[in-house]
């Protein structure tokens, strides 16, 4: 079941004036936002640890929904979708199985950050055949070095956040520096800002630490055969990330064939975020080509 009636709705360009639908598939009611022009294969977002569907950062989205149908969503248990959070990546990537089946959708383009590119390398595990184009940011692949060391330099950096009362994801994803420091802050303005009316929910606590759990899991799983992911891919990271090190990207890079790889200099776990006016056009021309 379907509640959004977008057949009567104009084009939607800003994602800041998306407006939050719902559709309902395995039981549970997803929450998304749509924009950009209609028809064709969408590019869907699949979203980062703790996050709901305003993390997005308006920047990046909009840059490539200004030629293509672009869907964000909140997986199972998150936001202002119901059910529980799943306990693994795997569960996580069925739920978006069904979600996009729901919809309607038998091919798609996937933009992933972080736990999101967990998510879509499980996903495309599973179903090959769903995915045409393929974009790997702050992300690394399932048993991958240090994966599973994740849930400890986020608790740390949540404490650092709590003590100066602060966004975790100043600390979480921008160096501290002071470019570092602006970027940061510009960022979290943008996600927290811009947006005033129809917020989505917040991450509950327990439902973070079973994420958190999850990605420890898939860290210590048996590694997916990265070799026999034929969809053209972009993989993009700053060169100092501290919670998926910057190494796996190149990891992924080397056994992903064909792929292309993007590292910003100076810059953590958010490069994409810190270097959106670079990465955009980039993000965009390539899920265009």
């Amino acid at each position: 079941m379907n509640t959004s009636s977008n057949q009567n709705r104009p084009v939607v360009t800003s994602y800041v004036e998306a407006p939050t639908n719902t559709i309902t598939a395995g039981g549970v009611d997803f929450a998304y936002r749509e924009l950009g022009p209609k028809g064709g294969i969408p590019v869907v977002f699949f979203v980062h640890l703790a996050a709901n569907l305003d993390y997005w950062d308006p920047r990046i989205v909009d840059a490539i929904a200004k030629d293509r149908h672009v869907i964000t969503f909140d997986q199972r248990g998150v936001g202002a979708s119901t059910g529980e959070v799943p306990d693994s990546v795997e569960a996580m990537a069925d739920d978006a199985y069904s979600f996009l089946t729901a919809l309607g959708y038998d091919q798609v383009d996937v933009f992933s950050f972080s736990l999101g590119g967990m998510v879509a390398q499980a996903l495309i595990a599973e179903h090959p055949d769903l995915v045409r184009r393929l974009v790997l940011t702050g992300t690394g692949p399932k048993g991958g070095k240090d994966m599973d060391k994740i849930a400890g330099v986020t608790y740390l950096d949540v404490l650092k956040a709590t003590l100066t009362r602060s966004d975790p994801r100043e600390f979480l994803f921008f160096n501290r520096d002071a470019v570092g420091k602006k970027a940061a802050k510009a960022y979290v303005e943008r996600t927290t800002g811009a947006r005033t009316e129809g917020r989505d929910a917040p991450m509950r606590l327990k439902d973070f630490r079973t994420q958190l759990g999850a990605i420890k899991k898939y860290g210590r799983g048996a590694p997916h055969d990265l070799s026999k992911l034929t969809q053209p891919t972009l993989i993009a990271n700053g060169d100092n990330d501290r919670m998926v090190p910057s190494v796996l990207s190149e990891d992924m890079h080397r056994r992903i064939k064909d792929s292309e790889l993007v590292i910003y200099p100076n810059s953590g776990h958010g490069g994409i975020f810190q270097y959106h006016k670079d990465f955009a056009p980039v993000a965009a021309e390539f899920l265009n080509r």
